[in-house]
């Protein structure tokens, strides 16, 4: 059986927004229905979008973080949905939101169990304690993301500021587990892996 394609989903996409116009929060809170504006506590507003499911910070500096959206196209359309519901309530927005996805969170599964002990000796840029964190981390440098692999298979990839991005580091890191035998693949198939030393700890 061909190796499967490593398994990717956008868990949060996180973007900032920069109005150029300072903002007055005060009038935002009262007159914008699902709104949270406590400055006491916190100085900025917290929008929140049903959909797409989002959740934006608002700085009377004008600046914006919109967290929550599964897709850049999903990020921008929550921005310019909360930007027109502000000025229908009567607020001036003279210029248009600059948008820059700062980072993309997403899940992934490769489908066959790691080593992890392994992989921590012969992976580069990794950091891996187990009495810390159960996780191994490894910092890839094109793209430039890190990610957390576990030994289950499954990945968190963080970092990326790009969809694309996910896609090309699942892949990538999956045929350097390959090639460096750290993946005990589904008896019976053939993924083009390295032969794996029997007497490795699994």
């Amino acid at each position: 059986m061909p190796r499967p394609e490593p398994k990717t989903k956008i868990e949060n996409v996180v973007a900032s927004v920069v109005l150029n116009q300072r903002l007055d929060l005060d009038e935002i809170a009262a007159t914008m229905p699902n709104v949270e504006f406590d400055p006491e506590q916190f100085p900025g507003l917290v929008y929140r979008l049903k959909k797409p499911k989002t959740a934006t910070l608002i700085f009377n500096s004008g600046k914006m973080v919109c967290t929550g959206a599964k897709s850049e196209k999903e990020a921008k359309r929550a921005v310019h949905k909360i930007v027109k519901n502000i000025k229908e309530a009567g607020i001036e927005i003279t210029g248009k939101p600059e948008i820059i996805v700062q980072n993309i969170v997403a899940s992934a599964s490769l489908g066959a169990e790691l080593n992890l002990e392994l992989a921590a000796m012969k992976l580069e840029n990794t950091l891996y304690e187990p009495e810390q964190f159960p996780g191994l981390i490894y910092r890839m440098r094109d793209p430039k993301v890190v990610i957390l692999l576990f030994g289950s298979g499954k990945l968190v990839i963080t970092g990326a500021k790009f969809e694309p991005q996910i896609d090309e580091a699942a892949l990538k890191v999956m045929d350097r587990l390959l090639e460096l035998g750290v993946m005990r693949i589904p008896e019976g198939e053939d993924w083009g892996q390295v032969e794996v030393d029997e007497d490795e700890d699994w």
